[in-house]
């Protein structure tokens, strides 16, 4: 079977190291990749977001199935083109992936179908947005609010401020930090108090299987501090949901906003990701995803056992509930090393020693994420996050302790990461 996998960074590198696992995969195309991508498969000179070129390059190239790693395609409607081409592709359709690229869109979602989440309003200018604020519709001037731009961000686009002043302080920089498009709607959010945890699932268009639940650190500084990054970090770990907790979740959210989307008319089917807020009133909805996390993805896939192909055809085929998915035990760590700048001007070209000797390590995965070759054919830096370096263990220190002690055999100049992924 020939696969192509769009994207480029760690996701798409832990997708084709899944891929590559199959008995049932002969070939593995990439478009755009990586370096270390390249190890594994044939990159594609195609952006993923020129979808046009990328099903006429699968229909030359007869390509069986296609996965899509990032947000952006999906939300141009790639699903859509490749099913009008008779193509086999997994991923969320253009309908449903409104739920991630318009947060405006996913909280009347929420609201219009009885799933918990945070209180909201919608601006439609900063101004407005200003104004909504100082009416006291999300307390006095020292309460905190949580800003988010409504379109696409990378990760960025979610500002949590302290107070008022804050607030709005963060509402005049936005379209400077996430570009003016992604801010033209601004959505305020009243700021929830618990726990953060992530919940991925399989999704078929009726039937769904959970992943081992994650925690993402997404602020660049070590003790949650800084700006907000596409993730330094993730654990996956049970403890992180009590079995209690995880059956909530799949009668007020899960089942929820599988039935909503059916009853919308885009049932969904793909990767569905709930970011949750764990509050003392239950678990509540900060906002769904409609494709796998980065770095979630790392730190979950080196944990599954079952073919990724065998999963891929059941969620074609709305057999999932048929299906028994099987999980490495234990736990898992994904430490993701940046360069110098990151995340507000990263620099590039820098060469990465070290890397030949963390390959040696049972249970060490070392995903790329911005990395290219020189001439000489080293690896160097080639974007603000670069490698993902992944380690599993029976519990949760021990996937930590692995993941720190490969992360001090790599280094290159500015080198940046985070010393308290899991802790």
């Amino acid at each position: 079977m020939k696969i192509l996998v769009i994207g480029s960074g760690g996701r798409e590198h832990a997708l084709c190291y899944s891929f590559a696992k199959s008995q049932r995969v002969s070939k593995i195309f990439c478009a755009s990749g990586n370096a270390g991508i390249g190890e594994i498969a044939e990159l594609v000179a195609i952006k993923p977001e020129d979808i046009n070129a990328l099903a006429v390059f699968a229909v030359e190239n007869e390509i069986e199935l296609t996965f899509v790693g990032g947000e952006t395609p999906l939300a141009l409607g790639i699903v859509d083109e490749f099913e009008t081409c008779g193509l086999k592709i997994i991923g969320a359709g253009k309908r449903a992936a409104q739920l991630e690229s318009s947060k405006s869109f996913a909280k009347d979602f929420m609201a219009r179908h009885g799933i918990p989440t945070a209180k909201f309003a919608t601006a439609n200018s900063a101004e407005n947005a200003a104004a909504i604020l100082k009416s006291g519709k999300f307390g006095d001037e020292n309460a905190p609010v949580v800003i988010k731009a409504d379109g696409l961000a990378a990760g960025k686009g979610v500002i949590v401020a302290k107070n008022r002043s804050e607030a709005i302080e963060g509402i005049k920089s936005l379209s400077e930090t996430v570009g003016t498009q992604a801010a033209e709607t601004i959505v305020l959010e009243e700021c929830l108090l618990g726990r953060e945890v992530s919940l991925i699932m399989f999704c078929d268009g009726k039937n769904f299987a959970p992943m081992p639940p994650a925690r993402d650190h997404k602020r660049i500084g070590e003790g949650d501090t800084g700006p907000n990054t596409g993730g330094m970090g993730v654990i996956t770990d049970s403890a992180l949901l009590s079995a209690d907790e995880l059956e909530q979740i799949v009668e007020t959210i899960v089942k929820p906003t599988l039935k909503g989307a059916e009853s919308d008319g885009f049932p969904f089917s793909g990767i569905l990701f709930l970011g949750l807020m764990m509050t003392p009133d239950g678990a509540k909805v900060l906002e769904y995803n409609v494709r796998f996390g980065d770095p979630e993805t790392q730190a979950i896939l080196v944990r599954l056992e079952t073919d990724l192909v065998d999963i891929c055809e059941a969620i074609h085929t709305q057999s999932l509930d048929k299906l028994l998915i099987d999980w490495k035990e234990g736990s898992s760590t994904c430490v993701v090393l940046a360069t110098e700048g990151y995340p507000q001007n990263a620099r590039t070209g820098d060469r990465i020693d070290g890397l030949e000797n963390v390959l040696k390590h049972d249970e060490i995965v070392v995903f790329h994420a911005g990395t290219a070759n020189n001439e000489a054919g080293e690896f160097i830096t080639a974007g603000g996050r670069v490698l993902g370096i992944t380690a599993t263990a029976r519990n949760l220190n021990g996937a930590i302790h692995r993941a720190y002690k490969a992360v001090n055999e790599i280094e290159w100049r500015g080198m940046q990461y985070r010393r308290d992924i899991g802790k």
